[in-house]
C-alpha cells in the first residue's frame, strides 16, 4: 500500500503559478506511476500529467507547455508545477500512485487539494 498526502493548493490570480507537492509513503522506484488528476464540480475527474518509474511523462492536453511534473526521489515527492494559470485551472487536485503486480494495477489517492484560480 501507499499513503499519500498532498499540498500546496490554494487561491491564485489568473496567471499566477503553484506548486503543488504529494509525499509517498514509500520509494518512488517501488510504484509504477505518479499521476496527478483533477476534478472540476459537475465534471469528471480528468487526468493532468503522469510520470512512470521509468521517467516516461505525459500531459493532458489543456496542460501541455504550462504545467511540469517532476520528482525526488530522495524524498519521496511528486511536484506539479503550475504556471499561467487560468480560471478553467480551478479544480481539486489528486495525487495517484499506481503499483502493478502481474496484470493488475492498484490504485491509491491522496486527499485531495484544492486549486483556485480567480481575481
Amino acid at each position: 500500500q501507499v499513503q499519500l498526502v498532498e499540498s500546496g493548493g490554494g487561491l491564485v490570480q489568473p496567471g499566477g503559478s503553484l506548486r503543488l507537492s504529494c509525499a509517498a509513503s514509500r520509494t518512488l522506484f517501488a510504484i509504477y506511476a505518479m499521476r496527478w488528476y483533477r476534478q472540476a464540480p459537475g465534471k469528471e475527474r480528468e487526468l493532468v500529467a503522469a510520470i512512470t518509474s521509468g521517467g516516461n511523462i505525459n500531459y493532458g492536453n489543456s496542460v501541455k507547455g504550462r504545467f511540469t511534473i517532476s520528482t525526488d526521489n530522495a524524498k519521496n515527492t511528486v511536484y506539479l508545477q503550475m504556471n499561467t494559470l487560468k480560471p478553467e485551472d480551478t479544480a481539486v487536485y489528486y495525487c495517484n500512485a499506481a503499483l502493478v503486480t502481474g496484470p493488475v494495477e492498484y490504485d491509491y489517492w491522496g486527499q485531495g487539494t484544492q486549486v483556485t484560480v480567480s481575481s
